[in-house]
């Protein structure tokens, strides 16, 4: 094979990534919708329902964030052993990430169905408590099927099969809209159940997402190879530990900056239900256009961990070079619309003439000039977090998300919001500052970390070889026939 010059390698990883960064975009884009349609469906009955589900959707997203940082740990495993042709291996993750999402399920569950007693316990307004727990409960009832989704998803797209997750995703999100109509506002003979209607049409969604993917999966006759389905009901306690080595820091990595996000809500909601409901509204938006970043950097854990598969740790680092440059290029488009169109995108949540509703597109739309602030840095970050996930880098990253977004970001947001005045505008000021230092330590680490690899081959073998368990390198060197 020719030796490629730098600027080559650049342009292939480039071309490379952006067919799968393509769909793994529009497939976040899809997720993201669920819970905008709730924001915009819900915004029609009231600023009081719009907190609500602020206060809600909020902690439901935390929760299912961090168990989709532990479960995408499935992810680098297969893309490695799909880069090293070895898809007894891949299957074996695939196993043990569902057995990982019930595991993971229980705790979140039970949190999820008696989580009022801790909102109250940081001011939150007791009528928002109790509509919102009632949405909880009904929404949690799609952990699972969520969860396991997470799973299978990482399989496709670990082996560049991203597109079918796409479809259905887009598919469900018609149908999460339906759902929403029928059984929030009482259609078809069905009861109007308000917000419980949009929480049972969320788990009804989620449900449907992994019933078609693993319908897919099952249908198509080249991944039989992988045998994932095969002894699926038997734990294999290794293969689990190894998982759970690698999914761990990313799941706290994920939960610290979603949690940072979820701190902010409830610090929000101590302000009143209006700042809460422009809170709702903002964060939304930013999180609509952060699954661009995201999904970028999905597909970049994907790249370098193929290219590192196949010991070309040089590729690897091109491959993060290109996530970088195309997340980069995503939040600028993201942070130019926020800035030039605040007040028109927040009135696609509320009309003024809904009641609270001109105080709350008031704050929204400053809140959203503040967002396109933190987009650059946003992307920034996830993309080079998604970068050292293909290399099984997770625990350092752990404790740059911790010191960035608690150490700092909380900190400064909780002094300028809640000390100096400045309110929701000020929390938010906090999470400019957590995600920029985060952005620039984690693109240094990915720096560093591939430049070892660059100069040392066997650290590319340790790397490719599990640490947390000697008996899984020892399994890997037998036949397919022999694996459990």
């Amino acid at each position: 094979m020719p030796r490629l010059s730098v600027s080559e390698m650049y342009r292939t990883e480039v071309r490379r990534l952006f067919p799968l960064a393509a769909p793994v975009v529009a497939t976040q884009l899809g997720q993201v919708s669920l819970g905008f349609v709730d924001t915009v469906m819900v915004g029609r009955l009231g600023a009081e329902e719009l907190a609500g589900v602020a206060l809600g959707n909020t902690t439901f997203f935390f929760i299912l964030v961090v168990g989709f940082g532990v479960l995408s740990a499935v992810g680098p495993m297969v893309s490695q052993a799909f880069g090293q042709g070895r898809p007894e291996k891949a299957g074996r993750a695939v196993r043990q990430g569902f057995w990982l999402g019930l595991a993971l399920t229980i705790p979140a569950f039970i949190l999820l169905w008696n989580v009022a007693p801790l909102w109250r316990l940081t001011g939150q307004v007791e009528e928002t408590v109790l509509i919102a727990q009632a949405y909880l409960r009904v929404m949690a009832l799609g952990l699972l099927p969520a969860f396991w989704f997470m799973a299978l998803r990482c399989f496709v797209e670990g082996v560049s099969r991203p597109f079918p997750v796409t479809i259905i995703i887009f598919v469900c999100a018609v149908l999460n809209i339906g759902a929403n109509y029928v059984l929030m506002f009482g259609q078809l003979g069905f009861p109007a159940l308000g917000l419980v209607g949009t929480g049972l049409a969320s788990a009804l969604v989620y449900t449907a997402m992994f019933g078609m993917l693993i319908t897919y999966v099952t249908s198509q006759r080249d991944f039989d190879e992988y045998q994932i389905f095969e002894q699926v009901g038997t734990p294999d306690p290794v293969y689990f530990r190894e998982l759970f080595r690698i999914g761990w820091p990313i799941g706290v990595q994920w939960g610290m900056e979603a949690g940072l996000f979820t701190a902010t809500a409830l610090l929000v909601g101590m302000l009143g239900t209006i700042p809460l409901a422009a809170h709702q509204i903002a964060i939304q938006c930013a999180g609509v256009a952060f699954m661009l970043p995201l999904g970028v950097g999905i597909a970049t854990s994907v790249r370098v961990g193929q290219n590192l598969g196949k010991r070309s740790p040089q590729r690897s680092r091109w491959a993060g070079y290109a996530g970088l440059s195309l997340a980069t290029a995503c939040t600028l488009f993201t942070a130019f619309v926020f800035w030039t169109f605040p007040s028109t995108i927040a009135r696609v949540f509320m009309a003024p003439g809904t009641p609270g509703g001109v105080e709350v597109l008031e704050l929204a739309a400053v809140l959203l000039g503040v967002a396109a602030v933190f987009q650059l840095a946003d992307g920034l970050q996830v993309a080079a977090a998604g970068a050292l996930r293909g290399l099984k880098d997770t625990r350092v990253p752990m404790l740059i998300a911790f010191i960035s977004y608690w150490g700092l970001g909380l900190a400064v947001g909780a002094t300028m919001g809640l000390y100096a005045g400045y309110g929701a505008v000020g929390l938010w000021w906090g999470l400019v500052v957590g995600l920029t230092v985060a952005a620039l330590l984690l693109t240094w680490r990915f720096q560093r970390i591939t430049g070892q690899l660059m100069d040392d081959e066997e650290a590319v073998a340790e790397v490719l070889t599990a640490r947390s368990d000697p008996r899984v390198a020892t399994l890997e060197e037998q036949s397919p026939g022999e694996l459990k």
